[in-house]
């Protein structure tokens, strides 16, 4: 996992809780270097795993909302830092539509060994987009998170329905309707 995924998250729990909740979490999660963690490193996922579920015991919240905020901060880092990757867009569904084949061939050219999540879209009518998000990190409130930021960028009010493919997590069905 590339490591502006850690020090975002660890930016954001800092604008959340304080410098001495990201201390604490990184103490009683183990990670591995204190969590000196650099934007361009690459990391296991499993130490964001360790990080996320000890912030969750620690001021205990559900891992669903915690990634769904992350995904919220990580959309306005994204634009304040790649802004003709959404403002290419006319509308979420446009911008939606574009993450497989635009975004993330863009983010490979800034990461090329970053593995990002699969998505794939099918317009159902003018009002209803269908994502399937898949990956194996299991972090599909992640992606909801950005799409729900997505929408409130372009002023559009949404629905997001969820539906798991299979018991793991790793495969998910997003329902966006505006």
């Amino acid at each position: 996992m590339k490591g502006i995924v850690f020090t975002e998250f660890l930016e954001m729990v800092e604008e959340k809780y304080g410098y001495e909740a990201v201390d604490r979490i990184i103490r009683q999660s183990k990670v591995p270097n204190d969590g000196a963690y650099t934007a361009t490193g690459t990391y296991p996922s499993s130490e964001m795993h360790a990080l996320l579920t000890t912030l969750c015991n620690a001021e205990q919240l559900s891992g669903d909302d915690v990634l769904t905020a992350f995904g919220d901060h990580l959309f306005r880092v994204f634009l304040k830092n790649y802004p003709w990757l959404i403002t290419a867009s006319k509308d979420s569904f446009q911008l939606l539509e574009s993450v497989e084949g635009t975004i993330h061939v863009d983010v490979l050219k800034l990461y090329p060994d970053a593995e990002l999540p699969r998505f794939q879209t099918t317009r159902l009518d003018e009002h209803t987009l269908e994502m399937i998000y898949q990956s194996d990190r299991r972090m599909s409130s992640l992606a909801v998170g950005l799409i729900m930021a997505t929408a409130r960028h372009f002023q559009e009010q949404i629905t997001i329905e969820t539906e798991s493919l299979e018991s793991t997590g790793k495969s998910v069905r997003f329902l966006i309707k505006k």
